[in-house]
C-alpha cells in the first residue's frame, strides 16, 4: 500500500491530536503504517500512559544513518475563526488547510509517505523515523524519546528536525523555561485590605517583573544578534486568581517562559526572579500574615540549539537544500536535546512558521512537493 504525501497529509490531520488530549490513535496509525511494510516501532510512553513517543529505524543498523525528527501534537482550534473544517485537509488556490498542515504534520506526512520507497531502497546507512508528543507544551515528550535512541540505535551522522522553515536550514535557536507561580495571599473583605494580602496583586507585580527585565533586555539588546527579537524574553501567558471582586484573594497562579539568547543562560534569570521574591516580594507578605508566599515550579525545560562548527547535519542539508545562509529562530525545538547527547542536528522542513498555530493554518502545495525532493536527495545519499 501506499500513499502520496497529500493523501498522507489528509490522514494525518483527520486526528485532533491536540496537545491536551491523547496521541495514541494516530500514534496507533503511524505505527500499524510502519508495520505494513515491515518497520518494527518502539513506543516511549508518557508516565500517565496517555501518551506515547515513537521511533524506529529503516536500512542497516550502522552508524552514519539520518535521523527525522517530527512530532504528532498540534495547538488548539478553540476560539479560533477558521473558514474551513481544521481536521478536514482541504485544497484552495495551491495550498493546503488544515490544523497542523504546516505544524508540523506536514513533514511527519513526507517522511510517512516515503517509507515504502525507503524499504525498497539500497540503504547503506539506515533511517530513523522520530515522532514526539506534547513539542507544544515545552517538548515534554521528547526527551524520554531521545534517551531512548541514544542507548538503542547506532549514533546517527545527522538528526534533521523538521520545523517549518521554508527549507531554510536553522543552525541555533533559544533556549527556555516554562513556570508555573503560585500566590498564597491572606483573604479579607475589600474594605480591611490592610489586614489581607492579595495574592491577585502579588502576582501583578511578579508579572510586572517578568515585563520591567523584558524590557531592560530590549534596551542594551545588540542589533546585529541575529535572533528576533534580538534579546532574551520573558512571557506571562496565563493566569488566574481571587474568588470575589469585593474579597482580598487568597490565591492567584500564573504560567510564564523565559527564552535566552546564546549568550545568556534562561537558568540565571530564574535565579533572579527567586531572588526578587525572596529579597522584595515575600518580606511584605509576611509581615501581615506568615502563612503567606510564593512558589515558583519549573514545568518545563527546552535546551537552545547552538551552531556547530563543521556541522553533518548543517553541511548534509545545505548541500540538499542549496541554503548557504545564516538562519536562527526564536522558537523552541527537540534539537537541543538531540545535539545535547552529542548528535549533529538542524532544523529544516517545510512550511512557513508564519502559518503555525493561526486559524485557517495552510502549506502550500509548492512547498510539500519541495519537501519531497529534499527528502528523496537524503535517502538517495544514504544509498551511496
Amino acid at each position: 500500500m501506499s500513499l502520496s504525501s497529500r493523501e498522507m497529509l489528509a490522514r494525518l490531520v483527520a486526528f485532533p491530536s491536540v496537545s491536551t488530549s491523547s496521541n495514541l490513535d494516530i500514534i496507533a496509525f503511524c505505527r500499524d503504517w510502519l508495520n505494513a511494510h515491515g518497520v518494527e516501532s518502539t513506543l516511549v510512553m508518557s508516565p500517565e500512559g496517555d501518551k506515547a513517543n515513537l521511533y524506529a529505524s529503516i536500512g542497516p543498523q550502522v552508524e552514519g544513518g539520518v535521523v527525522f525528527s517530527g512530532h504528532t501534537d498540534v495547538v488548539p482550534v478553540d476560539g479560533q475563526n477558521w473558514t474551513t473544517d481544521p481536521w478536514t485537509l482541504t485544497e484552495k488556490n495551491g495550498r493546503l488547510y488544515g490544523r497542523g498542515a504546516t505544524d508540523m504534520k506536514g513533514f511527519d506526512a513526507l517522511v510517512l509517505a516515503l517509507v515504502p520507497d525507503m524499504v525498497r531502497a539500497p540503504l547503506k546507512r539506515p533511517i530513523h523515523i522520530a515522532l514526539s508528543y506534547d513539542e507544544e507544551i515545552a517538548c515534554r515528550g521528547a526527551p524520554s524519546m531521545v534517551q531512548a535512541m541514544a542507548r538503542s540505535i547506532p549514533t546517527p551522522a545527522a538528526v534533521i528536525v523538521g520545523e517549518p522553515t521554508r527549507h531554510a536550514v536553522v543552525t541555533g535557536h533559544k533556549a527556555s523555561v516554562q513556570l508555573r507561580t503560585e500566590v498564597t495571599g491572606h483573604a479579607v473583605h475589600s474594605s480591611r485590605i490592610d489586614r489581607g494580602v492579595s495574592a491577585v496583586m502579588n502576582a501583578a507585580r511578579l508579572i510586572a517583573w517578568h515585563e520591567d527585565v523584558m524590557e531592560e533586555n530590549r534596551r542594551r539588546a545588540d542589533p546585529a544578534d541575529p535572533f528576533e527579537p534580538p534579546y532574551t524574553t520573558l512571557h506571562c501567558g496565563m493566569m488566574a486568581g481571587g474568588n470575589a471582586a469585593n474579597v482580598v484573594s487568597s490565591s492567584a497562579w500564573f504560567f510564564s517562559d523565559i527564552r535566552a539568547i546564546p549568550t545568556e543562560s534562561p537558568h540565571d534569570y530564574l535565579d533572579r526572579y527567586r531572588a526578587y521574591i525572596r529579597d522584595v516580594i515575600e518580606p511584605r507578605m509576611k509581615a501581615i500574615a506568615p502563612e503567606t508566599g510564593v512558589s515558583v515550579e519549573l514545568i518545563a525545560e527546552v535546551p537552545g540549539l547552538r551552531p556547530e562548527t563543521d556541522g553533518a547535519a548543517e553541511h548534509l542539508m545545505r548541500r540538499v537544500t542549496g541554503d548557504n545562509g545564516t538562519h536562527v529562530v526564536a522558537y523552541g525545538t527537540e534539537a537541543g536535546l538531540f545535539q545535547r547527547v552529542g548528535w549533529s542536528t538542524v532544523v529544516c522542513g517545510p512550511g512557513d512558521i508564519a502559518q503555525a498555530h493561526q486559524p485557517d493554518e495552510y502549506i502550500e502545495i509548492g512547498e510539500l512537493e519541495a519537501g519531497e525532493r529534499v527528502l528523496r536527495r537524503i535517502v538517495e545519499g544514504l544509498c551511496a
